[in-house]
């Protein structure tokens, strides 16, 4: 490990931001944790993070090397709203950036593609995480999480498609390495559980570990997409169908070995998961 400055971690108050802040300063390194709504850990110094205030992004940065990036929750363009922030991060002296991007988009593609795509430009030591599908979703405020609540379904279409299913923490963990490891890991890191599962595979799992029946609803593309565009913008209902449809087809039926590389033990699988977060 290198000896960091001050790490910011935006998106402290979500998912991975949240435990990495906590990995982090319990590591002993000094973190702080930005949000719209700022929330210390472990007596760190919380500031106030709005990707569309950039009165927000000063303090932010001050004394900072390197940082944690979550794009902009449910922006179709978030390199548009990103971009002049990363560019004020690097005439601010941060030198190491790891972006939060998804093993459905490469670089070059949608949404936070178009970020991993410029960073290595940006940022002499950089990493993108791109992590399958969260565990999280089944048990957070995740849409699969309220259906399993309301009358025990999982709504998708990705058919007998599996998934690589990847716990928060070992995102984290792998987070915390990119962010303070002697030598960034300077490339995308693909992040997955320990096996690929179908929906109809979790569905099982939940059945056992909670004693309630859970079953996989098979919806088309278009369902799908016309149920979501209910409460979302169309092209991003679009999208969010699209994912499903893409694992439907095998594109993330796989596993890595990114968090026993990076981490030094494996990861944890989803029955581990149910057991600890939803019994």
């Amino acid at each position: 490990m290198s000896t960091p400055g001050t790490t910011l971690v935006i998106g402290a108050t979500g998912t991975t931001g949240s435990r990495l802040a906590s990995q982090l300063a319990a590591g002993g390194h000094r973190v702080r944790p930005a949000a719209r709504r700022a929330t210390a850990v472990a007596g760190t110094r919380a500031v106030r993070f709005d990707w569309n205030d950039p009165a927000t992004f000063a303090e932010a940065l001050d004394g900072t090397d390197r940082m944690y990036l979550v794009p902009p929750p449910g922006s179709p363009e978030p390199a548009a709203v990103m971009m002049p922030f990363l560019r004020q991060a690097r005439a601010a002296g941060v030198r190491r950036a790891v972006l939060l991007s998804s093993s459905a988009i490469p670089a070059g593609g949608p949404a936070a593609g178009q970020v991993h795509q410029a960073l290595p430009g940006l940022f002499d030591a950089w990493a993108v995480l791109r992590p399958s599908w969260f565990m999280q979703n089944f048990s957070c405020g995740h849409p699969h999480a309220r259906s399993i609540r309301a009358d025990g379904t999982l709504l998708t279409a990705t058919g007998e498609g599996r998934v690589g299913f990847v716990d928060a923490d070992d995102i984290a963990s792998v987070a915390v390495h990119a962010l303070t490891s002697a030598q960034a890991p300077n490339t995308d890191l693909v992040i997955t559980g320990p096996q690929a599962l179908s929906y109809a595979d979790v569905a099982a799992v939940l059945t056992e570990v909670t004693g309630r029946t859970v079953t996989h609803r098979q919806l088309t593309y278009e369902q799908l997409r016309d149920r979501l565009a209910a409460s979302l913008p169309g092209e991003f209902a679009a999208l969010l169908a699209g994912l499903d449809r893409a694992i439907a087809d095998g594109v993330e039926d796989r596993t890595t070995d990114t968090v026993q590389r990076l981490t030094g033990r494996p990861p944890r699988s989803f029955r581990a998961f149910a057991e600890r977060e939803m019994t």
